[in-house]
């Protein structure tokens, strides 16, 4: 259903990614985009137009279901494709996200009201998921009466909600006549201090979400269609997993958050992270992990990439610009090469000798930093080198900037003299540059 509802989006994106090949120079050259948010020309859409045997208008409407639904991207005044076309073939779940983003932008979907006060459209905004949940108890079709009366109440509780209480003596209220019925039976407007009514923009709400195929609306009443459906209980469902947080991390910065995963099993620090990840945008979260990643603690930079996992495809375009960066490089290329359907046993076979080592001797930190000498000892077993002497021999030529402090801890640690004297000549090597 989803692809369905999205194949217009993804032929006018596919078109404009052979024709016009954003975000390689030809989009802003050719017109592809107009201005910062990646309108189409009045040239490229009528192109389209011809090319696909529709109507501008169309093109226009495919191609602004495109961005909404993260099928275009647009950077800088041009677009390009998002990572959701370049999986539209292989994985079902970049199509799901793709409607799912354009169901959160359902009030983007179809122009609000004329005349109506910006303030009431953004109340009817927030209104509208608890009529969502609504309807899908109702699990059938509900007339329009009754989610008018509902959103009044909601709206109602979100203006009390707002509401503030002056400082200070306050003037004695003005004694004002009770409102008159209005002609023709219409109630008057409702209390609250905003008198616009909340029938039209219900019924436009209706229209936005009837547009992106969250629900059918006719004859006075509107049914959740079965994506619909699904779409508000997998909301419900992040909003359960969101207040369900074992250990309470979902407000603090992703670096917190992963100090706090640091010391929990994998099953529950896989549950943390999809709690922490509901609670902010996808986007932003990739970033944040990214940017923990970065920092000196080795440790937070194995677990910034196993939240990554929990993430997913979205995390994709993310990490696969961080792959020239060095410290990031081997976690990266594992993260892709798994994502990409290898074993993740096998899936360490895409880095090179030097990646290899140059992660060996991070995780060797991070099993330093925070872990027991026993550890350390055994974290010997998973280089790639056959011999130890050929394992000191990669790890000064690599250049980690760790490397003394785990050459010293190793040699701390080793139960064998012979050994440790050896990883300790290799340490002094590193430090003072020699051979």
């Amino acid at each position: 259903m989803a692809r369905a509802q999205l194949a217009g989006a993804a032929r006018v994106a596919r078109w404009a990614d052979t024709a016009l090949h954003p975000g390689r120079g030809g989009a802003h050259a050719d017109g592809a985009a107009s201005d910062a948010t990646g309108n189409l020309s009045d040239a490229s859409a009528e192109r389209a137009a011809a090319d696909l045997g529709l109507h501008p208008g169309q093109v226009r409407a495919d191609w602004d279901t495109a961005r909404l639904a993260g099928l275009v991207e647009v950077h800088g005044g041009s677009a390009r494709p998002g990572w959701r076309l370049r999986a539209w073939h292989r994985d079902d779940s970049a199509v799901l996200r793709g409607w799912v983003a354009l169901f959160d932008a359902w009030s983007l979907a179809q122009p609000e009201p004329a005349g109506r006060e910006p303030a009431a459209v953004a109340e009817v905004v927030s209104a509208m998921p608890q009529v969502l949940s609504f309807l899908q108890l109702s699990a059938g079709p509900v007339p329009v009466e009754q989610l008018l009366d509902l959103l009044q109440q909601r709206v109602t509780e979100l203006r009390t909600e707002r509401c503030e209480v002056p400082y200070g003596p306050q003037p004695a209220p003005a004694l004002v006549p009770a409102p008159e019925p209005a002609a023709g039976g219409v109630p008057a407007p409702e209390p609250g201090g905003d008198d616009t009514p909340l029938a039209p923009l219900l019924d436009w709400a209706l229209h936005a979400l009837a547009s992106v195929g969250a629900l059918t609306y006719g004859d006075r009443q509107a049914t959740l269609t079965p994506l619909g459906s699904w779409a508000v209980w997998v909301k419900l469902e992040q909003i359960c997993v969101a207040a369900q947080s074992p250990a309470g991390n979902i407000e603090v910065s992703a670096e917190d958050m992963l100090r706090g995963c640091a010391q929990l099993r994998p099953n529950a620090a896989r549950a943390e992270y999809r709690a922490w990840l509901a609670a902010r945008p996808v986007g932003g979260a990739v970033t944040e992990l990214l940017d923990a990643a970065r920092g000196e603690d080795a440790l937070l930079r194995g677990l910034a990439f196993e939240a990554l996992r929990v993430v997913g495809a979205p995390a994709e375009p993310e990490v696969r610009a961080v792959v020239d960066e060095t410290p990031l490089r081997p976690y990266a290329l594992l993260w892709l090469a798994e994502h990409d359907g290898a074993d993740p046993e096998e899936a360490h076979e895409v880095l090179t000798r030097e990646e290899a080592t140059w992660l060996w001797v991070d995780t060797a930190a991070a099993v330093a930093d925070h872990g027991e000498a026993p550890l350390l000892v055994r974290h010997l077993e998973s280089a790639v080198q056959p011999t130890v002497p050929a394992l000191l021999d990669e790890v000064r030529a690599v250049g980690h900037p760790r490397t003394v402090q785990v050459l010293v801890a190793l040699a701390a640690a080793h139960p064998d003299p012979a050994l440790a004297k050896a990883v300790r000549r290799a340490a002094f090597q590193v430090h003072t540059g020699g051979s």
